[in-house]
């Protein structure tokens, strides 16, 4: 099974929020042996996942860290190098999105993470701006959704 996560870069009450993504990963961990977790790196709800996902991995051994990068640039490659060497992620993935402008990448990037994930754990709170937006192509793509503000 492959998470993908969707959330607003500022989020409030940070601990209380992980609690409640780290329980929801648990509990699709006992319909599968594996579960892949794409990380996207930037904003609170990210960096929030991404600390839920090293949690649980040392609690659960078939849990995969997948750094999604939006950019193919030097500083990238750094961040992505820094990220595996500390133990942050397990691996990194490139979309095929080379030919996305600069500007758009990171759009591109969560698009392709909500179509190749099989389920979403997300946190969006209002009907505007890019999480909103991964949110309707999840959506579209008839994905399991787990919005946790509905919860």
């Amino acid at each position: 099974m492959i998470i993908a996560f969707s959330g607003h870069s500022f989020v409030p009450s940070k601990e209380s929020v992980k609690e409640i993504v780290k329980d929801q990963i648990r509990n699709n961990i006992v319909d599968v042996e594996s579960i892949t977790c794409y990380l996207g790196g930037y904003g609170d709800f990210d960096s929030i996942c991404a600390q839920a996902c090293r949690e649980l991995k040392k609690e659960y051994v078939g849990i995969e860290l997948v750094y999604v990068a939006p950019y193919l640039n030097m500083s990238e490659q750094k961040k992505i190098n820094e990220m595996q060497r500390s133990g942050m992620v397990d691996a990194s993935i490139y979309p095929p999105i080379e030919n996305t402008p600069p500007k758009f990448a990171i759009l591109k990037r969560n698009e392709w993470m909500m179509r190749n994930a099989d389920m979403i754990i997300a946190y969006v709170k209002h009907d505007y701006g890019g999480a909103y937006k991964s949110l309707q192509i999840a959506k579209r793509e008839k994905k399991k959704i787990i919005n946790i503000c509905d919860e």
